[in-house]
C-alpha cells in the first residue's frame, strides 16, 4: 500500500491527512479508517488534509464524496486543505471544489468549519 491514512479529531473536527496515492488498492481501508473516526467522535465536521498526497484516481473521488454525503446527512461541513497542485486540478475538474471548500492550511480550516 502506497498511503499512510491518520484520522485524529482537532477541536471537534475530524482531520484525515493522506500521505501518497489514494487509488483503487487504498480507498477501502481509507472509507473504513475515516469511517470509524467519525464515529468515535460524533462529529459532524470532516477536513481532509491532502498536502502530502500525490495522486489520487476515481476512487479516490469516490472516497470523498461518500462522506460528503454522509456529512451532509448530519447537517454537518466538510472541507479540503493543501491540496497538492495534481490532486487539485482533480477535484477542480470533477466538479468536488464546487460543493467543497478548499483552504491553504489546517489551522484555517479547522477554524472555518467550527465557524460554519
Amino acid at each position: 500500500m502506497n498511503l499512510a491514512v491518520e484520522a485524529v479529531q482537532v477541536s471537534g473536527v475530524v482531520v484525515a491527512r493522506l500521505r501518497g496515492e489514494l487509488d483503487h488498492h487504498t480507498s477501502e481501508a481509507v472509507r473504513e479508517c475515516v469511517d470509524a473516526a467519525l464515529e468515535e467522535a460524533g462529529s459532524p465536521f470532516l477536513l481532509w488534509n491532502l498536502a502530502e498526497l500525490s495522486f489520487m484516481d476515481s476512487s479516490g473521488l469516490g472516497v470523498l464524496l461518500g462522506r460528503y454525503r454522509r456529512i451532509s446527512q448530519q447537517k454537518g461541513k466538510m472541507a479540503v486543505c493543501g491540496p497538492t497542485a495534481p490532486v487539485r486540478r482533480l477535484l477542480e475538474l470533477s466538479g468536488v471544489l464546487s460543493i467543497v471548500p478548499v483552504y491553504d492550511d489546517e489551522t484555517t480550516a479547522i477554524a472555518a468549519l467550527r465557524e460554519a
